[in-house]
């Protein structure tokens, strides 16, 4: 008898395209998570991380240091050319449906694309998508535009519209379906009977939820049980929940707590395997190169062959005194010239968490255990300022001290909390100086006048709607940013531009930026409700993601709260 192997199909992108259709229309989280889960159980081993990162609209994961950078500006330029399009009729089709994949699905279908007569003989599969992004992340150096248009051009010409609309929205992180990581892992526990709890810890070591669901389908909750957390993989970092009293934190914390200043800097995880030592921002991006000074630190004061640690950069000046934030993204982004900013701008580390030591993982021990071999094998590095505590006037003194060394306020740490990766739990807790600022995304900005006329310097900026996915507006402003950093701003923000409407243009929401005000304010103005008061940007965040704005429940709660104390207001 002769056996046959079987063959199997690739399957279409055309058919994961029609699915994130689907979701877009499905409210309902357990319909979404079946439509899900029988795509993903039908899939190839081969082609199941490509297209679990796909739905949650990702080329890679957020461990990959990996790049498409493909601007806004470039994509528009390679639509019009395929569809040989005037400036005009392109900015029409963004006007008639405000979204950017919508736009140019619309685009494709009326246009008429100049094809080779080979192309549509056969239909593109998510392989083949998957190895478009991994070529043009793969171009670098001189002319790499070019051949990246190129490459770009040749996909769309091959797409239906329907799939080009998802190609972009992919390309430039919009996403939106509704459909995240945490429904993606649900799915992944659903799809293969596999605990959600394992899944999540999967999923947490890896960096990669496209990794655990190939894994689930080929070794399923025994191979899931295996995976360990790997130096140069960067985990998530674990987060806190905001408080308004230390009172409030001794009680949810059992009548004890460990307080550390809060430092206004930038969160890193340093990974060292003998000599080699990487830093990673807290969106896991690799900082190393801007950082040499910390790298030669850590090579010298950390004698453990291996390890994971979390610290917070400031930068400071003569005195030892913090810098403003801004002063310390120069350096983060600072590719060029490093030994001469590094003299203008000194930076300090500050470690506080250990997550792992030669082939241990830490993350299940208790905070005081961690702190303490911590604080063992830091050598010379600084450990963020700590006391425990259970009275509060003592607590309360160590917050005054933090504030009086130009600290943002402190953190307040259960003294038995684990280390969970990207989970925001009471078991962390924060208490700053001042009211919080909110981390908003600018979704439009206008042209200024005078002396600032050329330049995009007011800003509309918006927050999210977790149960719709909508970016709502909750105010603009025109303060707080140098003419410098308006300069680079209005660099970017063209290169985002998705139309323009008289002095104002729209924009793919991209850049989070943290604002401060004075109080959020009953507004006809805007379709939440909300405006606030006084805005102003404090900073540009370029730690974080659109998918990291704060919500609009939290702006809800800030109005709320702030008027219930003043007893007068509805509440909204």
């Amino acid at each position: 008898m002769i056996f046959l192997k079987a063959i199997t199909v690739p399957t279409l992108f055309k058919t994961l395209a029609e699915l994130c259709e689907n979701l877009k229309s499905t409210t309902k989280r357990n319909a979404m998570i079946n439509l899900v889960a029988s795509f993903i159980l039908q899939l190839e081993v081969r082609e199941t991380s490509a297209a679990v990162l796909m739905l949650i609209g990702r080329a890679f994961p957020k461990w990959d240091q990996r790049v498409l950078e493909v601007s806004w500006a470039a994509l528009g330029t390679i639509i019009r050319k395929i569809l040989n399009l005037s400036d005009e009729a392109y900015f029409q089709a963004f006007d008639k449906t405000g979204d950017a994949g919508e736009a140019i699905e619309s685009l494709f279908r009326e246009g008429k694309i100049r094809r080779q007569s080979t192309l549509f003989q056969n239909e593109l599969t998510i392989l083949e998508v998957h190895r478009s992004f991994n070529a043009i992340a793969g171009i670098t150096g001189t002319g790499s535009r070019e051949r990246k248009e190129r490459l770009l051009e040749t996909l769309f010409s091959s797409a239906t519209p329907l799939e080009v609309k998802y190609i972009v929205k992919i390309l430039i992180g919009e996403m939106r379906t509704g459909f995240h990581e945490g429904l993606m892992e649900l799915t992944v526990s659903h799809a293969y009977r596999i605990p959600l709890k394992v899944v999540q810890r999967a999923s947490m070591l890896a960096g990669d939820i496209g990794e655990v669901a190939t894994l689930a389908k080929n070794k399923g909750e025994e191979g899931l049980q295996r995976l360990k957390l790997k130096v140069f993989r960067p985990l998530k970092p674990m987060l806190a929940q905001k408080i308004e009293s230390i009172t409030e934190a001794l009680k949810e914390h059992g009548g004890k707590t460990a307080l550390e200043h809060k430092i206004d800097g930038a969160r890193v995880q340093i990974h060292k395997s003998r000599s080699i030592v990487k830093i990673f921002s807290r969106r896991l991006t690799d900082v190393t190169s801007s950082l040499p000074e910390i790298v030669e630190l850590c090579q010298n004061e950390i004698e453990e062959a291996e390890v994971v640690l979390e610290g917070e950069l400031v930068a400071v000046n003569k005195k030892g005194k913090p810098m403003p934030f801004q002063n310390l993204m120069r350096r983060f982004r600072r590719i060029h010239k490093i030994n001469r900013i590094a003299e203008e701008i000194p930076i300090r580390l500050y470690l506080f968490d250990l997550l792992y030591i030669n082939g241990k993982s830490l993350i299940n021990q208790k905070y005081t255990k961690r702190r303490e071999r911590l604080g063992k094998l830091a050598g010379s590095i600084p450990l963020t300022k700590n006391i425990i505590a259970s009275d509060p006037d003592v607590a309360e003194e160590f917050y005054k001290q933090a504030i009086k060394e130009g600290h943002e306020g402190l953190m307040l740490k259960n003294l038995d909390s684990l280390y969970t990766p990207g989970v925001r739990g009471k078991k962390w807790l924060k208490m700053k100086k001042v009211l919080e600022p909110l981390d908003l995304v600018v979704i439009a900005a206008e042209y200024g006048y005078g002396r600032r006329h050329g330049w995009l310097s007011d800003y509309h900026l918006a927050a999210q709607d977790p149960d719709t996915n909508e970016l709502l507006t909750v105010g603009k402003t025109f303060k707080g940013l140098t003419d410098a950093e308006i300069i680079e701003m209005t660099k970017r923000l063209k290169g985002l531009t998705v139309r323009r409407e008289g002095n104002k243009v729209i924009v793919v929401p991209q850049i989070v930026v943290e604002v401060s005000y004075n109080e959020v304010q009953k507004s006809p103005k805007y379709s939440c409700g909300m405006a606030l008061r006084f805005a102003r940007i404090t900073r540009i965040r370029y730690d974080k993601s659109v998918n990291e704005v704060d919500t609009i429940h939290k702006v809800r709660e800030i109005y709320n709260n702030q008027f219930q104390r003043k007893s007068r207001a509805p509440q909204l």
